[in-house]
């Protein structure tokens, strides 16, 4: 399998999740291309290899952000509880400042 480039940006990313018919049928196919018995029902091994594509997708994603926001900062509106990839990098990055003062 061949590898391309693609050039994207925040509107192309949020027309493809707003397309509500376009984005549950990409997602239909990403679920059947890991049930591969065919039965709707996800096995230990099926959900394995799952969630290892979503690690590598979730990587793949977490440095584009990185990419795109250079080393601008952003302020983000967040709960407490909040469990998102970017809180997590922001704790990280505070307990790294914490631990050098």
């Amino acid at each position: 399998m061949g590898m391309g480039v693609i050039i994207i940006n925040g509107c192309t990313v949020q027309a493809f999740v707003n397309n509500e018919t376009q984005f549950k049928t990409s997602v239909d196919a990403q679920f059947d291309s890991l049930d591969v018995n065919n039965d709707d029902v996800l096995s230990r091994s099926e959900m394995r290899k799952a969630f290892e594509s979503m690690r590598s997708e979730m990587k793949k994603t977490m440095l584009a952000i990185a990419v795109g926001l250079g080393s601008s900062s952003i302020q983000m509106a967040v709960e407490d509880d909040d469990q998102s990839f970017l809180k997590k990098a922001a704790d990280l990055e505070a307990a790294k400042i914490s631990e050098s003062s």
